[in-house]
């Protein structure tokens, strides 16, 4: 069915959107400090509880979902794909929106964005590998996943060192261009999911009904786990709304840049992650307006 889906790209086309996505992660990084990841070690526990839902409970979980539900293949190993992506950069915008920790989601970030170097490839492959449906297909496209751990170094490791040393040590010039890269972010992001389904609006229009379920499933189940870890930790209310966001705002930008790459012939999984960019900015936008309007009128209240 989904495999009728196609995204032919030349080689070229693959190294611009590396490039986008690159420049994408430079301009996050700008303004991180190694504050923000030495503050994991001083304050572990709301980044840290973050960070094991992230990586490990994450896509636990959407392994047994994706082995408990009947779905296609390629539906379920694209949402093991997503599920093994670090936090997106757009979590740190919604928990400001929300009124929780930015301190806290600026740190998951950071961390889970030099942690997805090992854990992105090490989670896809064995997840991937462990439902019996998802095992044929990952076999049946070789994956290597010392080429992935390749591509995430280039598009998400060199430049977010990079744009730590430029916003350390050439503030005037990160203070410039920061602002002008961030208002880009979103821009690139919705370019990249575009790609992915503006050239099959048709298929994506005919199968709506047959993925969209599983995404909104999905990521409802990644929001929950990440509000689950801070309740069991008993964590501020604002520790964990940046823990709940992080975990459910994944980075499907970089999941769109490796099946771009590998996979691009993958029809259920390339939709699935198109899908799942769109629709976690739905959610989280959605969550954050929900908590700053519930704030705003317990402080009205006399």
């Amino acid at each position: 069915m989904l495999d009728e889906v196609r995204i032919a790209f030349d080689p070229n086309s693959q190294r611009l959107l590396n490039v986008i996505l690159a420049t994408m992660m430079f301009g996050v990084s700008l303004g991180l400090k190694p504050a923000d990841f030495t503050r994991v070690f001083r304050a572990p526990k709301a980044p840290l509880s973050g960070l094991v839902a992230q990586f490990m409970l994450l896509p636990a979980l959407t392994c047994l979902l994706t082995v408990l539900v009947p779905m296609d293949p390629g539906i379920a190993l694209g949402m093991i794909l997503v599920a093994s992506c670090p936090g997106g950069s757009f979590s740190n915008v919604m928990t400001w929106m929300s009124r929780g920790n930015v301190a806290v989601s600026v740190s998951m970030t950071a961390t889970s964005s030099v942690a997805a170097l090992i854990f992105t490839p090490l989670n896809f492959t064995f997840w991937g590998s462990v439902n019996p449906g998802t095992r044929e297909l990952l076999s049946s496209i070789q994956v290597d996943g010392v080429q992935i751990l390749q591509l995430i170094v280039m598009v998400l490791g060199i430049p977010l060192l990079l744009g730590m040393l430029v916003g350390n040590y050439l503030p005037a010039i990160s203070a410039r261009i920061e602002p002008w890269l961030k208002k880009l972010s979103l821009l690139i992001f919705l370019l990249f999911v575009g790609i992915a389904l503006g050239n099959n609006g048709e298929l994506f229009l005919q199968y709506f009904t047959l993925f969209a379920g599983f995404v909104i499933l999905h990521n409802a189940v990644a929001l929950s786990i990440g509000w689950s870890a801070g309740q069991l930790l008993k964590l501020p209310t604002a520790d964990r709304r940046a823990v709940m966001l992080e975990v459910g705002i994944q980075n499907s930008g970089l999941g769109l840049i490796i099946l771009f790459n590998f996979f691009p012939n993958q029809g259920g999984m390339m939709i699935i992650t198109a899908f799942w960019g769109v629709w976690h900015l739905v959610s989280g936008l959605t969550l954050a307006g929900f908590w700053a309007r519930r704030d705003h009128l317990a402080l009205r209240l006399p």
